[in-house]
């Protein structure tokens, strides 16, 4: 399996936590700004009953690979500090849905094992799948397992939100599948389009753009996955289509940008400074 995609756990080493957090809290401006998102944006949140966003809170999975893996903990800490509940059903190496061959089925079989366990455990309003970079398939393929992973939804009475992956660099690992990488988020859309209004499809190519070596794509080192600033940026993007979509304000980012998730240990192989 691809090292890049599947970070060795190592030992965290002290991230000066308070440093980061001023660099996120510039990043998540950034970010935003890069979104055309409204500046004023999650800026009510203080005058809100936080006893009334609770009880109107929604549970959130998020699934997806180690790129959503990057991008859960800042997502963790923007949602709660929204009044909502989340849980991080992403994972290292895996995560995809769709079984487009011997190595992503193997993959996928664990991944709808795993979802049928947290529909039990959790009980999500809202299941949140970010197309990971395994999702290989042809589209025909990659449409079923989505309209498998909707009718999942629909059947615990969950929403389902499709979220397009950043760019990443398509090494040697990718390179076969990269058609594959490319037809997914088209396929997502056109499933979500024929739902009805239970599926939504998130484009996020107005937060990170399209090439996963430009600036904007927020990538570290490695070319794949989000260091702190580029994972805050998505987090205050991500809350802000969830709190349109189900009647929520999300928090300023000056209310979880600061947290302990900035020291995260998911963040230490990935060399972010």
């Amino acid at each position: 399996m691809n090292p890049e995609t599947s970070p060795h756990r190592t030992s965290p080493r002290r991230r000066r936590p308070a440093v980061l957090a001023t660099v996120v809290l510039v990043a998540v401006g950034a970010g935003a700004a890069l979104a055309g998102c409204n500046g004023g944006s999650g800026g009510g949140a203080d005058t809100d009953s936080s006893a009334q966003q609770q009880k109107a809170g929604k549970k959130v999975l998020w699934m997806g690979d180690s790129i959503a893996g990057a991008e859960a903990p800042p997502l963790e800490a923007a949602l709660k500090a929204s009044g909502q509940r989340f849980k991080d059903a992403s994972s290292d190496g895996g995560g995809t849905v769709v079984e487009g061959d011997k190595m992503a089925g193997s993959i996928a079989q664990t991944t709808w094992q795993d979802l049928k366990k947290n529909l039990a455990s959790f009980r999500p309003d809202v299941i949140a799948y970010q197309l990971t970079s395994y999702d290989w398939g042809t589209p025909a393929q990659q449409r079923a397992a989505y309209e498998k992973l909707a009718k999942t939804a629909r059947d615990a009475g969950a929403e389902l939100d499709l979220v397009s992956a950043p760019p990443f660099k398509i090494d040697d690992f990718y390179k076969k599948y990269e058609g594959a990488i490319k037809s997914a988020p088209k396929a997502a859309k056109e499933v979500a389009d024929k739902s009805g209004g239970t599926v939504h499809f998130l484009d996020a190519t107005s937060l990170w753009g399209t090439d996963s070596a430009g600036r904007q794509a927020q990538r570290s080192p490695d070319g794949i996955h989000s260091c702190q600033q580029g994972s805050a940026a998505f987090a205050k993007w991500f809350t802000e289509q969830l709190g349109k979509q189900d009647g929520f304000t999300p928090a300023a980012p000056e209310k979880w940008a600061k947290g302990s998730w900035t020291g995260s240990k998911r963040y230490v192989p990935l060399k972010c400074s």
